[in-house]
């Protein structure tokens, strides 16, 4: 699947399933709010903070699946082609950090 066809996919479900999108601010809202679903879980599981019993059972996929669902919805409703514009960015990292990750000593 192409982020195109899950901005689709997205628009679909919503038509379907939802009432409409929720307006940008509360969907700005869940997102930082699916973000920091994610954050506590690699926190605990990757950092240094212990787990809580509660936590164990979080998956990580389905909370990042989350934080893509909603950056789908914004991307959506605020006219964005995401597919463009990350093809876009990624071409522009390529050119631009082309040699730079090669030449950092801390990552070898």
């Amino acid at each position: 699947m192409n982020i195109k066809n899950a901005q689709l996919d997205v628009d679909n479900w919503i038509k379907e399933h939802g009432v409409r999108y929720f307006n940008e601010l509360t969907n700005m809202a869940q997102l930082t709010e699916e973000v920091g679903e994610v954050a506590r879980i690699i926190a605990r599981r990757y950092g240094e903070q212990s787990e809580k019993e509660s936590d164990k059972s979080k998956d990580l996929g389905e909370e990042l699946a989350d934080v893509m669902f909603v950056v789908l919805c914004l991307a959506n409703q605020t006219g964005i082609d995401l597919q463009q514009a990350f093809d876009k960015k990624l071409d522009l990292k390529t050119k631009r950090d082309h040699d730079r990750h090669h030449n950092n000593k801390k990552l070898k």
